[in-house]
């Protein structure tokens, strides 16, 4: 082979790989333009439904924001409207003070104007009885001492006819003025601290924010509910009313503490055994420290210093404790104030006097402990916490359960029935309910092995708690009909009582 043939063969085939070549890379190149073009659609889609899901998540944030913005406005809507009422009356009130005002000063003007008239008045009579007594000289011929002695030789005379009858006269009128004058005093002194007494109620509500919370408050075929009315020693009524729960006990501090420990668990959304557990002895403790401050706020309304922080507790127990309806702490404070205004008009010492007022139902704080009626109660606690004689027999006596040996013991006897008797401070059913209350869980109490005893129910129903370690399953049995018979032949009830014995048994242990 020439090497022209050659050098046509290698342009012919350089000529034939470069023809394939490019037709290799036309192939590619619309294959990336394709990838491109398909991957510039999906990202257009992608874009787009972003774009739209954006625009739902701001539609969904604004009717958030505008529910809340109109929440705001009704908020803010009632309290102009409160407002507004309020500034009204005040306008009236305002009115009012200077009608008063006006009134006051046309009277002291024309008081001022009378006062002059009386003065001019005054030094013209004197003037006339000193010439009328120059006169009288003139023509007695006696002078001032001489007609002095006279005239009060004959009074002597004639008043000692009739002092006798003088002194029978004004026993009687005095006799008459200290009753009115003792009616007067006991009336301002009730009329200057009586107060509205409080109606108690057996229930409280509980806000959920939807019926599902309503399934978590039962739990897992009712451990939950079971658990929480072991612990709070309260009963809870879940039923149909929708957005509420119920819980139900005659024992206010039981009932308080149940509805807060409720709600701190709606808020928290654990609701289990162990967790209610906890949350019930916390909101224990904060209700021990609210009826601390109670007590303290109690003692300084009334001027109480210098008490024993375990008298302090008890008064603010009695926060809780009503009778006839009535509350005691505030009835314990208006007798306060009634036997220190007694006896300050008596002359005695008011401040003695308002200690032995504010502390003389104490008792009713711990009568469910110990044994006796709450006078005799309170007396054995004032003495043990050192308080003076004087407090501790007014506490002993104001119910005339013992003699009267202090004169505030009878101070203190009349402003408790001056407060109590008084229109609108008590209503003796809720005392009666109570009261049946209590001794159907002190009967229970009252067996073997018993821990706890909660009536419940408005007192169609009495829980037991029993210690497991003391009494088996076939003795539960037995104490539950023990009970009932108890109950049945001791205590008066309408209806019928449903006795319920629990025994559980708790093993805990700790991981270290």
């Amino acid at each position: 082979m020439d090497p022209m043939s050659a050098a046509i063969g290698v342009l012919l085939g350089a000529a034939v790989g470069f023809f394939f070549e490019r037709i290799r890379r036309g192939s590619a190149y619309q294959d990336r333009d394709q990838i491109l073009e398909q991957a510039r659609r999906d990202a257009e889609s992608l874009r787009k439904d972003e774009e739209l899901k954006s625009r739902e998540d701001l539609l969904k944030r604004r009717e958030e924001l505008e529910a809340s913005l109109a929440e705001t406005r009704d908020a803010l809507h009632q309290r102009e409207r409160e407002l507004d009422r309020r500034e009204a009356g005040l306008d009236d009130r305002n009115e009012e003070f200077q009608k008063r005002e006006k009134m006051v000063e046309g009277q002291q003007q024309k008081l001022a104007a009378r006062s002059k008239a009386v003065d001019v008045k005054e030094k013209e009579l004197d003037r006339i009885l000193a010439e009328e007594q120059q006169q009288l000289h003139k023509i007695s011929g006696l002078n001032k001492d001489d007609a002095t002695e006279l005239l009060l030789k004959r009074l002597d005379r004639q008043l000692k006819d009739e002092v006798g009858g003088m002194i029978l006269k004004y026993e009687g009128e005095l006799k008459s003025r200290q009753e009115e004058l003792s009616r007067e005093i006991l009336g301002m002194a009730i009329q200057r601290v009586s107060s509205a007494h409080t109606s108690e109620m057996t229930v409280s509500t509980v806000d959920i924010p939807n019926d599902e919370m309503k399934g978590r408050i039962i739990g897992r075929e009712g451990r939950n509910i079971r658990a929480f009315e072991k612990i709070a020693g309260v009963d809870v009524i879940v039923d149909d009313t929708p957005g509420v729960v119920v819980v139900s006990a005659f024992d206010k501090v039981r009932r308080e503490v149940a509805r807060l420990a409720l709600v701190k668990l709606i808020e928290d959304g654990r609701i289990h055994p162990t967790r209610i557990e906890e949350v019930v002895n916390e909101t224990q403790k904060e209700m021990d420290a609210y009826i601390r401050r109670m007590g303290q706020e109690a003692c300084h309304e009334a001027g109480i210093v210098g008490l024993h922080d375990k008298l302090v507790d008890l008064m603010g127990r009695l926060h809780f404790r009503t009778s006839y309806s009535q509350n005691v702490l505030r009835h314990s404070i208006e007798v306060s104030h009634i036997t220190g205004l007694l006896a300050d008009q008596m002359g005695l010492d008011g401040t003695l006097a308002r200690r032995a007022g504010f502390l003389h139902d104490i008792g009713k704080a711990a009568d469910h402990e110990m044994e006796g009626g709450h006078p005799a109660v309170g007396a054995e606690l004032l003495k043990r916490y050192h308080e003076g004689e004087v407090v501790v027999h007014a506490a002993a006596g104001h119910h005339d359960d013992i003699r009267p040996e202090f004169i505030y013991t009878v101070l203190v006897a009349a402003a408790d029935a001056a407060s109590a008797s008084r229109p609108g401070a008590r209503r003796e059913n809720l005392e009666k309910y109570v009261k049946r209350l209590e001794e159907l869980e002190a009967t229970a109490c009252g067996f073997p092995g018993v821990d706890h005893a909660y009536a419940v129910q408005a007192g169609r129903e009495i829980r037991v708690i029993v210690d497991s370690a003391r009494v088996t399953d076939n003795e539960a049995a037995k104490m539950t009909k023990e009970i009932a018979q108890t109950i049945e032949d001791n205590l008066t009830y309408p209806g019928e009582v449903k006795v319920v014995v629990l025994r559980e048994t708790k093993v805990v242990e700790y991981a270290r």
